[in-house]
């Protein structure tokens, strides 16, 4: 069977990332909530709880955000977009980063 046969496409490896992150064990469906505070919170809890992670709490938890949006690019919604850029505010306030 050739490439073009198969019956289902490849997986991206950001959708893997995303999904199987080793430093954060990540809420399912964090990224499409539609709570900003929500989402921060989360991720706040996942990267507070990880003893995998290799850098700061806040690095872990908002560089897990800022690739997923990165990565969601031109698929991710506006509405959605702005959530997601709005968790990134709360995050930083979560952190005292503001």
């Amino acid at each position: 069977m050739t490439k073009k046969e198969s019956k289902s496409p490849p997986k991206k490896w950001s959708a893997k990332v995303t999904q199987e992150s080793y430093a954060l064990d990540l809420e399912e469906g964090v990224f499409t909530w539609k709570d900003p505070g929500k989402i921060a919170q989360s991720l706040n809890k996942s990267a507070e709880a990880s003893k995998r992670r290799k850098g700061q709490p806040f690095r872990s938890a908002m560089s897990m955000l800022v690739f997923y949006i990165n990565r969601a690019g031109k698929n991710l919604d506006k509405e959605q977009a702005q959530i997601l850029n709005q968790a990134k505010e709360e995050l930083r306030k979560l952190y005292g980063k503001t």
